[in-house]
């Protein structure tokens, strides 16, 4: 995943902070649909500076599309397979449907989880890769 930033910063180990702004489905045209209230967020993360960009300078970077993915995944795909799994357990054993509630349930226990896990070792990593 690519997008265009500006570096405010050069650190000494070889890194520079970069204010990245985060997008969303909104196209920013709000008087286009009634002006929906959606607000643009910015954000301030370190980037590795192998091709050496100055403060001031509009730069590319980029980041690993499979933490994102992983997530993703995380997030949607496994509390959906474990509802599912659940009730068909649940019908076939004769235990009643609120088995699939009960999976679903122990899936967004697991979801929270991961995320404070991947939140904590923050393992985005950013690297400047053109102007």
């Amino acid at each position: 995943m690519e997008q265009q930033v500006r570096v405010q910063k050069i650190l000494d180990d070889g890194t520079a902070q970069v204010v990245l702004s985060r997008q969303n489905a909104c196209s920013g045209d709000c008087h286009k649909c009634s002006g929906c209230g959606a607000v643009g967020q910015t954000l301030t993360v370190i980037a590795q500076n192998p091709i050496g960009a100055c403060v001031g300078d509009g730069v590319i970077i980029r980041s690993k599309t499979a933490p994102v993915m992983k997530g993703a995944l995380v997030l949607y795909i496994l509390p959906l397979l474990l509802f599912f799994l659940g009730y068909a357990l649940g019908a076939a054993w004769g235990l009643g449907a609120w088995i699939g509630g009960l999976a679903f349930v122990l899936a967004i226990a697991g979801v929270v989880g991961y995320d404070r896990r991947v939140s904590a070792k923050e393992n985005n990593v950013y690297t400047i890769v053109g102007y």
